[in-house]
């Protein structure tokens, strides 16, 4: 009788350890697709670019030299995006090692209140912190986790189109967590956006111009690249539609749980 309920133990761990294994590979692939997708429709639009120039398109030197250092700035832009990628890759596969150490919460949401409150007022925007007096310690990376939250600000302050980001940190000693809320004025449906392509049957220097200054990483994969690195700090990311029924205004909520370090 022991050994059969030895064996059921056995088999239901077993039956676990499959179906996490089943949703780690799921998500990887998902995470290559959208990589690939990622980088895909930039490249696209370079080569596009490149055949125009190629093909003696240009009316002359000058805007064909003005289309190059154009394309050579975009290209930049995309290495920049292809080196964010690939380095939460190698933290997620343990190539990087985080910095993993006691931390002061408060302290990050700050500094990245003040990489952030620039942009946001030239958007004419607002960032409003609700931080309690209490100083919140957290295990973490503290560069890391600024650069990730700094991207998932920057994203959101691009995807509103009036309002304010209320930042919240709430403490939860029971259940050892800390909790960082992300209140955006914008539908969860933005968050899904896919990289834009560069029309290239419509091409002249001012649109090449606008759409190298808006090439950057989709809210998408900047979703998956900070949860990845949450997740990897012991914590976990998650995004909700909060929009209430009675109001016009769409909310979205990122929420950030991090492991908690209590003070003895």
């Amino acid at each position: 009788m022991e050994d059969i309920e030895t064996l059921q133990k056995e088999l239901e761990v077993t039956q676990l350890a499959y179906g996490m294994t089943a949703q780690i590979n799921q998500f990887k692939s998902g995470y290559l697709a959208k990589t690939a997708h990622e980088l895909r429709s930039p490249l696209s639009s370079l080569m596009g670019l490149h055949q125009l120039i190629l093909g003696d398109l240009c009316e002359d030197p000058q805007e064909e030299r003005e289309f190059l250092q154009q394309g050579f700035e975009s290209a930049k832009k995309l290495v920049e995006i292809i080196d964010r990628i690939v380095t939460i890759s190698k933290i997620d596969y343990g190539i990087i090692d985080l910095n993993l150490e006691k931390i002061c919460l408060n302290h990050v949401i700050n500094e990245v209140y003040e990489l952030t409150e620039f942009q946001a007022k030239n958007y004419s925007y607002q960032i409003e912190l609700k931080q309690p007096d209490t100083d919140i310690f957290i295990q973490g990376d503290r560069n890391r986790l600024i650069q990730g939250l700094t991207c998932l600000i920057d994203t959101s302050l691009n995807l509103m189109e009036k309002g304010k980001i209320i930042i919240t940190t709430q403490l939860n000693e029971r259940e050892k967590i800390a909790k960082l809320l992300i209140d955006i004025p914008c539908s969860l449906q933005q968050w899904e956006k896919q990289p834009e392509d560069l029309q290239t049957s419509e091409l002249t220097l001012a649109s090449l111009k606008k759409w190298s200054n808006n090439l950057q990483l989709s809210p998408a994969m900047t979703l998956i690249l900070s949860q990845t690195l949450l997740e990897k700090m012991g914590g976990n990311l998650t995004i909700s539609d909060i929009s209430s029924d009675n109001e016009p205004e769409t909310l979205t909520r990122l929420q950030c749980l991090l492991p908690l370090i209590l003070l003895s």
